[in-house]
């Protein structure tokens, strides 16, 4: 192994600014906080969190796509480095909309857990060795385990914390038995090394093992049926801000990872599109992986009353068509499934960043607590709007297009009568049933009047801005999809 030591310190830069930012908000809070009321060291400490942010950007844009690092420990390429911008966008909007959603005992420190769950997508991001990986993820894990139970004024906080720890703790040991299973057979950690050991040579029914074992655990973490019951009740019970951080940067990251592990580490296990379920090859799992998501997901939000739940079991729908965008980014790159992930993501930090204004101005639990809100707030249901409709899928929006690009790669690649092009089929279908679900929310928001309680919602400035930003790229994404889509040609 090259010791590149220094080549590791400049590629760990992003990781560093954010890990002094950890230091610089703790201790500002430390040294300032005695004086101030509970919503100014909130802003305060998520003021300098977003300082952080915007400095591991720097960092990220100034280290680039350098190749290999430390003997192919991280890899610094482009899927990296747009990934990782894409992970501090998405923690940087939820870190400005928290001031606006809930107030805590303790910002400070719901800051710094961000910053921390925003260093573990980071490493995910450039991660290429299965120790870093395991690593990577469990450092986000937990961070995220803390934020879902951090108001302690609410006791499905507690609960959706408890639920979240108790499944990621049981997919952590699925994933760290299979990742030993895998060095066992392959006798390395290294993703290219263990290509090269699958090609070499056929390892039985343990590789199988192995396979299922890992597909589990990334199951969990990307909310997949039937991994998915952790979703609902933290979706439900966790702080907005935290449920925003979940839902978007959470799965952008725990896709490039996934993807990272399942072609260049585990290409040759794959199997074959043509026949996936007639294979021995993790393609065949991913297969039933997307099938279950796709049909749960849709078919189970529609029962739904309260929308943060409707949200939940919608992402394990999405997450669904993420895994067919995983399944066939061997073949044709990973442009669409990067494109998906980011304007999912900005669409999600979006949606609860406005669950999060009304419920703090009366509470939003049931659809209809969205009664009106075009007269309490115009603002805020026309952001909605943007982000709901680009969920569904609806043009010109970027939602649109990034289910357009996994969808038609899907056909391409598998044949309208192949596994991978029934699943591409059964998703155009139920499109007509998201858009149902979403237009049930819709009409509460822009058509329906509200309660005569209702009060109007004043959305503060600083917290406008990112819910703007956010509506604003998926517009720009949607008319301008080549934007990303050219970054990974021939990648």
């Amino acid at each position: 192994m090259n010791h590149d030591y220094l080549g590791l310190a400049r590629a760990l830069l992003p990781e560093l600014a954010l890990v002094v930012g950890v230091l610089i908000v703790l201790g500002f809070d430390l040294l300032t906080g005695k004086g101030k009321s509970r919503e100014e060291r909130q802003r305060s400490a998520a003021m300098l969190g977003g300082l952080a942010v915007v400095a591991a950007a720097a960092q990220v844009a100034l280290v680039g796509p350098a190749g290999e690092v430390f003997g192919g420990v991280f890899m610094l390429d482009v899927l990296g480095l747009f990934t990782r911008l894409g992970v501090l966008l998405l923690a940087l909007l939820a870190l400005t909309l928290a001031p606006g959603t809930v107030r805590f005992r303790h910002p400070a420190e719901f800051v710094a857990v961000v910053l921390c769950a925003t260093a573990g997508f980071t490493l995910m991001a450039v991660a290429q060795q299965l120790l870093v990986i395991f690593l990577a993820i469990e450092l986000a894990s937990i961070s995220l385990y803390i934020l879902a139970g951090f108001d302690k004024s609410r006791p499905e906080s507690a609960e959706a914390a408890l639920k979240y720890f108790l499944f990621g703790g049981m997919a952590a040991a699925f994933l760290l038995f299979g990742f030993s299973l895998l060095y066992g057979l392959t006798g390395s950690i290294e993703l290219p090394a263990i290509a090269a050991a699958l090609t070499a040579g056929t390892h039985g029914p343990l590789l199988t093992v192995a396979l299922v074992m890992v597909l589990v655990a990334f199951g969990f973490k990307a909310a997949a049926a039937p991994f998915h019951l952790w979703a609902p009740d933290v979706y439900q019970g966790a702080p907005p801000a935290a449920t925003a951080l979940i839902a978007s940067a959470s799965k952008f990251a725990g896709a490039t990872v996934f993807v990272r592990l399942l072609w260049p580490g585990l290409g040759p296990a794959a199997g074959r599109f043509e026949a996936p379920l007639e294979s021995a090859g993790w393609l065949t799992v991913v297969v039933l992986l997307v099938l279950a998501s796709l049909l749960l997901g849709n078919l189970v939000a529609l029962a739904q009353t309260n929308v943060r739940r409707l949200l939940a079991y919608s992402a394990i729908a999405h997450a669904g068509i993420m895994l067919l965008a995983m399944m066939v980014a061997g073949v044709a790159g990973v442009g669409p499934l990067m494109y998906y992930a980011l304007t999912y993501g900005l669409a999600t930090v979006g949606s609860f960043g406005v669950i999060g204004l009304v419920d703090r101005a009366g509470g939003c639990q049931s659809i209809a607590d969205l009664a009106g809100l075009h007269r309490r707030s115009p603002l805020l249901a026309g952001v909605l709007l943007i982000y709901l409709l680009s969920l569904a899928g609806v043009p010109p929006l970027a939602g649109f297009f990034g289910k357009f690009a996994v969808l038609v790669e899907a056909l391409a690649v598998g044949g309208p009568w192949t596994p991978v092009g029934a699943l591409a089929i059964l998703a155009i279908a139920l499109s007509a049933v998201a858009l149902y679900y979403y237009l049930i929310v819709l009409k509460q928001a822009l058509v329906a009047g509200p309660a005569p309680s209702a009060a109007r919602i004043v959305v503060p400035a600083d917290v406008a801005v990112p819910l703007v930003v956010a509506a604003g790229l998926l517009l720009a994404l949607g008319v301008w999809p080549a934007a990303v889509m050219n970054l990974f040609q021939g990648s």
